[in-house]
C-alpha cells in the first residue's frame, strides 16, 4: 500500500487494577511488553512511524516500542480526558499530513495486521473512518455499532442504548482508521457534554456522519480486540497468544507432541522438522535448526541450535549459547555463552559456561567450567576430539588441545597441549583392613550415643 501511514498508540494507562507499580502496558506476553506488540503490528501494517500518547513512564514506554524496531515520537496526556483527548495530545504528529490514522491501544496487544491492513484499504475506498468491531458470545456492556446500509452511523454505548440497539450483536473494538487529512478537524470538533465531562472518540462517527462523509466497519475476531486490564485478562492474552503461535510453529513445519505445554517468545525461530517434545520452555532469542530436537523440560534463552541438534530432557541453555549442527546437549546440562562444535556431546549433569567446545570432543558427566573468579568471568576453549573425563574441573582461563584426554576426576589449572593426557588428582592409596575398624568404631559411638539417651 503506497498510502503514508501513522499509529497512534494510546499507552497512558496507570497499572492500579494490574496490583503492580509497572505501567500496564509494559506487561509482557510472549515476552515482550504488550505495547512493544502493538507498535510491532502498526509496523507490520505499514505504519512509518507511531505517535505515543502516554501518563507515566514515558521513558520505559518509549524504549518498549523502540525495541520493537520502530520510531516513536512520545506525547504527555498530562489529564486523562477521554480518548479523544489522548489523541489530540498527538497532534503535532497528526498535523505532519499522513494519508491514514490508525488509532491502537497499548493494552491491546492481539489485533493482526491484516486486520489493520483491511481497514487502511476502507479508507483508500474513500471512507473517512473505518471502525473495527467484534461479535462477542454476550455484547453486554460494549458500544453497539449502529449500522444503516453498510453505513456505520453511530456508536452507542450500553448505558444510552435503546432495547432494540441493545440487541445489536456488532461491538466496538476500539480500534479504528481515520483518514489523516480529515483528522484533526473531525477529532477537534468531539465535546464533552456528557456526565463524566470527557472527550469520547466515538463519538466522531456522527459527526462525520452530518458531515456527509463515509463512515464504515469491519468485523475482527473478538480475541483481536481483548484489553489487558487486569492480570486475569492479561493471562488471557498470553493463551490466546500462545495458541496462535503454536498452530504457526507446527503449520510451519514443527511436531510438537503436546502443545498446550510448550511456551513461546515472540521471536522464536523453528525450522522445519524439529520435535518439541512437553513441557518446553522458549525464552527471547532462540532459534532453532531444521530437524534438531529439544527433549522434554527443557529451557532455552538467547541461543541458537543448528540442524539435527538434541537438547535435554531438562535442559537449560542460556544466552550465547551457539550449537553446531549435530551437537547434543543432554539431561540436567547448563550451557551459557558457549559454542558448542559440530557433533560435539554435553550428556549428563554439566555446566558449560564462557566457552568453546571443539567439533566432535566429548563432555564427560558431572563437568563444569570454573569461569568465575569472584569478580571476573573467564574462557575456557577445548579443542576439537578432544575427551573430557566425568567429574571434571576446567579453572578458566584454560585451553584444552585438539584430541587431549583428561582422565576422570581432575581439576586443572593448566592448559592442556593437543593430544596430551592430563591427570590433576590425589594418587590413589589402598589401607587393607581400614574400612572395616572405621565401620566398628561408628557402630561403638552410635551405640553410645544411643545408650546416653543422644
Amino acid at each position: 500500500m503506497s498510502r503514508t501511514c501513522l499509529s497512534i498508540i494510546l499507552a497512558a494507562g496507570e497499572g492500579s487494577r494490574m496490583k503492580s507499580s509497572v505501567t500496564k502496558v509494559l506487561h509482557p506476553i510472549g515476552g515482550r511488553p504488550l505495547v512493544a506488540h502493538v507498535a510491532a503490528t502498526a509496523a507490520a501494517a505499514g505504519a512509518q512511524a507511531s505517535a505515543l500518547v502516554v501518563g507515566r513512564d514515558a521513558e520505559a514506554v518509549a524504549a518498549a516500542v523502540a525495541g520493537a524496531g520502530h520510531a516513536a515520537s512520545v506525547h504527555l496526556q498530562s489529564e486523562r480526558l477521554g480518548t479523544a483527548h489522548a489523541v489530540l495530545a498527538a497532534r503535532e504528529a497528526i498535523g505532519a499530513g499522513y494519508d491514514d490514522l490508525l488509532i491502537l491501544y497499548g493494552d491491546t496487544p492481539l489485533i493482526r495486521p491484516e486486520t489493520l491492513l483491511a481497514a487502511r484499504a476502507v479508507l483508500a475506498e474513500g471512507a473517512a473512518i473505518c471502525v473495527i468491531g467484534f461479535r462477542p458470545a454476550d455484547p453486554t456492556g460494549y458500544g453497539r455499532l449502529i449500522e444503516e446500509g453498510g453505513t456505520l452511523k453511530a456508536i452507542r454505548e450500553e448505558k444510552d442504548a435503546s432495547a432494540e440497539e441493545k440487541a445489536i450483536g456488532f461491538c466496538n473494538g476500539g480500534v479504528m482508521a481515520i483518514d489523516g487529512r480529515r483528522a484533526l478537524d473531525l477529532i477537534g470538533r468531539i465535546g464533552n457534554a456528557n456526565a463524566k465531562g470527557e472527550y469520547y472518540l466515538t463519538d466522531i462517527v456522527e459527526i462525520a456522519c452530518a458531515d456527509g462523509l463515509s463512515v464504515r466497519a469491519i468485523e475482527a475476531a473478538e480475541k483481536e480486540v481483548l484489553g489487558v486490564d487486569d492480570r486475569v485478562k492479561l493471562a488471557r492474552a498470553e493463551a490466546v497468544w500462545q495458541a496462535d503461535r503454536r498452530m504457526e510453529a507446527m503449520r510451519a513445519g514443527a511436531t510438537l507432541i503436546a502443545p498446550d505445554t510448550v511456551t513461546f517468545a515472540y521471536d522464536t525461530v523453528l525450522g522445519r522438522d524439529v520435535l518439541v517434545e512437553p513441557n518446553v520452555f522458549f525464552g527471547p532469542g532462540v532459534t532453532v535448526g531444521e530437524g534438531a530436537v529439544i527433549h522434554a523440560f527443557s529451557h532455552l534463552e538467547g541461543a541458537e541450535v543448528g540442524p539435527g541438534a538434541s537438547i535435554g530432557p531438562f535442559a537449560r541453555l542460556r544466552p550465547g549459547t551457539r550449537l553446531a549442527d549435530g551437537a547434543k546437549v543432554g539431561n540436567f546440562c547448563e550451557v551459557k555463552n558457549a559454542v558448542v562444535g559440530e557433533g560435539a556431546k554435553i550428556n549428563h549433569l554439566s555446566y558449560i559456561g564462557d566457552a568453546s567446545v571443539g567439533a566432535r570432543t566429548n563432555v564427560g558427566a558431572g563437568t563444569i567450567t570454573c569461569n568465575y573468579d569472584g569478580f571476573l568471568k573467564h574462557r575456557t576453549e577445548i579443542g576439537a576430539d578432544a575427551f573430557i573425563g566425568s567429574d571434571t574441573a576446567l579453572v578458566a582461563p584454560i585451553r584444552v588441545g585438539d584430541g587431549a584426554y583428561v582422565g576422570s576426576g581432575s581439576t586443572l589449572t593448566e592448559d592442556v597441549p593437543a593430544d596430551a593426557l592430563a591427570i590433576a588428582r590425589a594418587r590413589q592409596v589402598n589401607k587393607p583392613e581400614r574400612a572395616r575398624s572405621i565401620r566398628e568404631r561408628g557402630k561403638a559411638a552410635k551405640a553410645q550415643r544411643r545408650a546416653a539417651g543422644e
